[in-house]
């Protein structure tokens, strides 16, 4: 009975070696490896890339990922069995190869490009492989080496690209850093030299345009103190010199801010709230500098500017929010036309601030010496009318208040003008 069972046993156990053996006969086994070219033509390993192998000839699929070498295995596929392995993994493009069979022996070394680490469904696996073309036995095809080569050199293009990116915001942070700095310590020579290292940079960085900015602020800082030294110099040589350092300062002031303008103006809305934000910032520090720069410049050196000169106040005027600022550059650009000669579009700019704020003195003194500049002797009494609401509005402190009583007794002893007093308003009464 033993002896019986022992055979049975034997018998068994025969039947399953060789079961085991013709199975093994029928399955074979499939590996390979992911790789990542880098941008600097060198391919490293992937790990945790996501294997996908489909039978084509009839339905099947299977999958893995890679290990830390970047090196996958299936055991048992189908023999007979045609395949498309395709690879996917974060930062890659996706990677297809089709013709594939399993027990041969031949690993299936896929190096991937950059991408966006999208996977293929099986149909798209099957289409790429197709389109691309069985892999040669131990390696990629000369048309897969050919694409990652290209793609290295493409990524390798990126990089530099970005390198010189990184190096240019560097550039332009430490000239913007080191110029306010040099800046809010009134050394102007100094802040001009630190936002002229960050101008030789790609003309195109959007920081460009604050340095820009703060370039016209420091010349125009630079300019008064050499004007107001000038001025006050008993040395005509000197005085005269000064002053046309100053009007040199004054013009590269305008210029800079113009400049700042208009490259501001030419870049494009970024998509980012908080990019959009800084943008307007930007846009808005340019042009109330530029407002101030052209003021300087057509008052004291080049008056046939002044229409550029209310483009400039008119654009800032437009941007700013602030009531009280809004009120100073309009009496500013007012006192600009006035000062460049052109009486008639300054009295028109000062008609605009009464018609809001008819008590305004600065607004009725610069109307009076608007009319009275033309030298139009019919303009004189509506001239002396604005001169007189301003002493009667005026503080008593007001710089020019002695001024403009000197003028109205001027024009009385030589013109006869009497100016109309400004009517009192009458009393409130109280109710009752």
């Amino acid at each position: 009975m033993r002896r019986h069972y022992l055979i049975v046993s034997i018998l068994a156990l025969a039947v399953l070696l060789f079961s085991a053996s013709v199975a093994s006969a029928q399955t074979g086994q499939l590996r390979g490896s992911v790789k990542l070219m880098g941008a600097d033509g060198n391919a490293t390993p992937v790990a945790n890339a996501i294997i996908d192998v489909y039978r084509t000839d009839v339905g099947g699929d299977f999958h893995t990922k890679s290990d830390k070498k970047g090196e996958w295995i299936f055991a048992g596929l189908p023999y007979v069995g045609t395949y498309v392995v395709a690879v996917s993994a974060p930062g890659a493009g996706p990677m297809a190869q089709g013709g594939v069979k399993a027990g041969r022996d031949v690993p299936i070394d896929l190096t991937v490009g950059p991408g966006n680490g999208r996977k293929l469904t099986r149909d798209e696996a099957i289409a790429a492989a197709n389109s691309g073309g069985p892999a040669k036995a131990g390696g990629d095809s000369a048309a897969d080496k050919a694409k990652a080569a290209e793609m290295a050199k493409k990524n390798v293009e990126i990089e530099t690209e970005n390198k010189k990116i990184e190096n240019s915001n560097q550039v332009v942070a430490d000239a913007f850093k080191n110029g306010n700095a040099a800046l809010m310590a009134k050394n102007y020579d100094e802040a001009i030299k630190q936002y002229d290292s960050g101008l030789t940079v790609d003309p195109q960085h959007p920081g460009i345009s604050s340095l820009l900015t703060n370039k016209s602020a420091a010349l125009r800082a630079r300019a008064v103190d050499k004007y107001n030294a000038a001025i006050q110099s008993k040395d005509d040589a000197a005085k005269a010199s000064g002053v046309d350092a100053a009007k040199a300062d004054f013009k590269a002031a305008a210029d800079s801010a113009n400049q700042a303008v208009e490259m501001v103006k030419k870049q494009a809305t970024p998509t980012d709230p908080n990019e959009q934000k800084q943008q307007t910032t930007n846009k808005y520090f340019a042009l109330s500098a530029r407002a101030e720069a052209m003021r300087l410049y057509v008052s004291k050196v080049d008056p046939t500017q002044a229409d550029a000169g209310a483009t400039a106040f008119q654009e800032y005027i437009a941007a700013e929010t602030d009531p009280a600022k809004k009120s100073k550059a309009q009496l500013d650009l007012a006192q600009m036309l006035l000062d460049a000669g052109a009486g008639d579009k300054a009295f028109a700019e000062y008609q605009k601030i009464l018609a809001a704020n008819p008590d305004n003195p600065d607004a009725n003194l610069g109307a009076g010496l608007a009319l009275y500049s033309t030298g139009d002797k019919a303009k004189y009494q509506e001239a002396a009318n604005y001169f007189q609401h301003f002493v009667d509005k005026a503080p008593d402190d007001h710089k020019f208040k002695n001024d403009a009583k000197a003028i109205l007794a001027e024009m009385k002893n030589t013109e006869n003008v009497v100016p109309v007093k400004t009517p009192a308003k009458p009393p409130t009464r109280k109710r009752p």
